[in-house]
């Protein structure tokens, strides 16, 4: 769809005179003495509790060094500070200092300060369609990042970690999908919904981790990472589930190489996921991933006889 030119100069002046009066040409940013990079760094770290360097490279898009250099910076600052994972040991998790909450809380202070300034003139409708407006936009950006190929279902959005309705919504599609396919019942849901539970409790942990497709705002499709569950420094997948409609697009494939990507970074020895014989269409994609069938048996774990089956990914 092509658009008219003069609407694009407006975005793109905007965008200018935006990132001109919020401070981002300045050496320091919301009245801090840290660089734009680094108040985002502690924005992030504040919003998610805990942090690893790997997360800060993916979400702040910088180079692994830089960003290894400004979290030397913070640490010796005092705003920061290194923790070992129960996950991993060699994997140092990062959160914020007392004084770095503080440095947070006047961050944001700062930053409310500036929207509702700005903001206080206009009439409630105006500041409603800029919100909507500046939020959609920033989508719009995103979307363009993340959709690599042009596939039937390119307004699906990827994103990762805890969102409000995660945990029902995961449930819901495994009990639907595998009630009509299969005939699991309530003790299959029961199992699914506990599972999903404590691991949603554990999401803190920098080795654990779960990846949503989004559209319109509905959670379409999930696959969850849990680095704990099984020892030996061993990842385990679960939970990949796509809802009804949303299969055979590439979406499944672009979840799992999201989460296989995760691993890689982690460091995991090997990746395992269970499964049973007849779900075909998502063998095809394990194996394609490098998952190799280690041992299958007869078991009734999810409530309804099935042969069993273990799939295992050796670190590469």
């Amino acid at each position: 769809m092509s658009l008219d030119p003069s609407l694009v100069d407006q975005i793109r002046s905007a965008s200018r005179t935006m990132v001109r009066e919020l401070g981002f040409m300045q050496s320091t940013l919301a009245g801090t003495d840290y660089s734009p990079s680094s108040v985002h760094t502690l924005l992030e770290i504040g919003a998610r509790g805990v942090m690893t360097a790997a997360q800060l490279v993916q979400v702040l898009r910088l180079e692994k060094s830089s960003v290894s250099r400004m979290i030397a910076k913070l640490i010796q600052a005092g705003e920061i500070e290194e923790s070992t994972s129960s996950c991993d040991g060699r994997s140092k998790r990062l959160l914020l200092t007392n004084q770095g909450k503080r440095t947070v809380e006047a961050i944001q202070a700062y930053g409310q300060n500036q929207v509702t300034t700005a903001l206080a003139p206009l009439n409630p409708a105006q500041q409603q369609i800029i919100a909507q407006g500046v939020n959609a936009y920033a989508q719009a950006l995103e979307r363009r990042r993340l959709d690599t190929t042009a596939t039937p279902f390119n307004s699906i959005q990827l994103g990762e970690g805890y969102r409000p309705g995660m945990l029902g919504r995961i449930v819901e599609m495994h009990a639907k999908f595998y009630a009509k396919h299969w005939g699991f019942g309530q003790f299959f849901e029961s199992q699914v919904a506990a599972g999903v539970a404590d691991f949603a409790g554990r999401l803190n942990e920098p080795c654990n981790n779960v990846w949503l497709a989004t559209q319109h705002d509905r959670i379409v499709g999930a696959v969850a990472i849990d680095g704990q569950d099984l020892g030996n420094h061993e990842a385990h997948l679960r939970w990949f589930i796509l809802d009804e409609g949303y299969r055979g697009g590439g979406l499944g494939r672009r979840l799992l190489s999201q989460a296989l990507e995760f691993c890689d970074r982690q460091g995991f020895a090997a990746i395992q996921l269970w499964t049973f014989k007849g779900l075909d269409a998502a063998r095809t994609l394990y194996e394609a991933s490098g998952f190799m069938l280690a041992q299958e048996k007869r078991g009734t774990q999810w409530g309804t006889a099935v042969t069993e089956q273990q799939f295992t990914r050796r670190a590469r």
